[in-house]
């Protein structure tokens, strides 16, 4: 299944950073070459390192990084829970709070999360429960 995932860093209510998902710079996205992950059968939240893509935090880390924005205690907001190797990212750039919409399934995300003491907190639309 392919997501539209964006995400956006923001510390002291302004925007450092942004990413969406999709392809490196110049490279075709798999909606043009096929998905990998798709031809393998591979299951949502499993083998991420066969994408050809990079996911929104990803993107909004490499794009802080490339301006010299610093992210460090920023929050990330993200339309989706972020993966595993995102979370480790996200750790490792000192991001110690996520707000998220929807979820994402990886086990390994949770424990990690805890482990590395990250807030994480799911937004709730106004009138949703």
């Amino acid at each position: 299944m392919r997501r539209a995932v964006g995400a956006v860093l923001v510390k002291d209510k302004r925007i450092l950073s942004s990413g969406y998902n999709g392809a490196p710079s110049g490279m075709k996205h798999c909606a043009e070459v096929g998905c990998e992950r798709e031809k393998l059968k591979v299951p949502s939240g499993f083998r991420a390192e066969l994408c050809r893509g990079l996911h929104a935090e990803q993107n909004a880390i490499i794009q802080a990084a490339y301006h010299g924005v610093e992210i460090k205690g920023s929050v990330i907001y993200s339309t989706t829970m972020p993966c595993s190797i995102c979370i480790k990212m996200l750790i490792n750039a000192g991001i110690k709070k996520i707000i998220y919409l929807e979820g994402y399934p990886d086990e390994l995300a949770k424990r990690l999360i805890k482990e590395g003491k990250v807030e994480v907190i799911k937004f709730r639309k106004e009138g949703k429960k």
